[in-house]
């Protein structure tokens, strides 16, 4: 470990992202593909670090709409590593909306994604995860 490092929790991440209008469907909140696009993000990251390896998503379980995000809203994306097997990485997001000029917190989405480590020509690995 290099020095001033400090010891990670391989199997988790978290993102931060404000909601501008570009990224809003015609009802001013986040458009459903951006959403979706941020929590694939979140979960490549999260099975990126704790596989250690090139991983690749090879399903996404259901995604849960569960309140809408308002442009100017901030999302923050918590991703981690729930089931690992051989191969494969389940990776649970969680997208929290806060207002910032509240601090209201409110759960909009949750989703599963199976995320596969592969090799240098796309072909499944074991994981070697470091947790």
């Amino acid at each position: 470990m290099s020095q001033g490092a400090t010891n990670l929790d391989t199997r988790e991440t978290r993102l931060c992202e404000m909601v501008f209008p570009e990224q809003a469907n015609h009802y001013g909140t986040l458009f459903g593909g951006t959403a979706l696009s941020l929590m694939g993000k979140a979960a490549f990251i999260a099975a990126s670090r704790h596989a250690r390896s090139s991983v690749v998503m090879a399903t996404s379980e259901k995604v849960e709409f569960h309140h809408p995000v308002a442009v100017g809203q901030l999302v923050e994306l918590h991703a981690f590593v729930s089931r690992e097997g051989r191969t494969s990485m389940t990776v649970e997001v969680e997208v929290t909306c806060e207002t910032l000029s509240t601090g209201e917190r409110t759960r909009a989405m949750m989703g599963r994604f199976e995320m596969v480590s592969v090799d240098g020509h796309g072909k499944p690995q074991a994981v070697r995860s470091h947790s």
